[in-house]
This record gives structure tokens, C-alpha cells and sequence, in this order.
């Protein structure tokens, strides 16, 4: 049996509770970009934590890879 009470009680706690605990910082000061060059966030310190930089948001976004254009045949540059 379907209770509108319970629906609509259920779904206000989820929004309630997902707002909860965001205060717009990092879990971990490495993931700040500001901290990337910091003692702390280098190898070998960081490597024991697993709390490098490239562990925790990737090596794409903290070394991202040279922009390759590319040349077609009519000369014109593709990218």
C-alpha cells in the first residue's frame, strides 16, 4: 500500500541529507591544486599515503598530455 505521508517524508530526508557536510573543501590538501607544489604532495612523502596528486585525481588532469594538431591534406590544421 502506497502512504503519500511516508513518500513526501522519505523524500524530504533525502534532500535534507544530501545538503549535509559540504563545506566546498578538498577531502585531502593534495586534491588542492594551490598544494600540488608543496612538500607534502611530492613523492616520496605523499607515495606512502597514496595521497599524491596523481593518485587522487589523476595523472591526465595534473600532467595533462601535450595538445597533438594534426595537418590534413588540404593543409589545414585539424584540432
Amino acid at each position: 500500500m502506497f502512504k503519500p505521508k511516508l513518500f513526501v517524508v522519505s523524500l524530504l530526508s533525502v534532500f535534507v541529507l544530501a545538503g549535509c557536510g559540504y563545506q566546498g573543501q578538498y577531502r585531502y590538501p593534495c586534491q588542492d591544486p594551490a598544494n600540488w607544489q608543496a612538500a607534502e604532495c611530492k613523492p616520496p612523502v605523499c607515495t606512502v599515503a597514496g595521497t599524491c596528486p596523481e593518485d587522487l585525481v589523476g595523472e591526465e588532469v595534473v600532467n595533462p598530455p601535450a595538445e597533438t594538431t594534426q595537418t590534413t591534406t588540404d593543409g589545414t590544421n585539424n584540432g
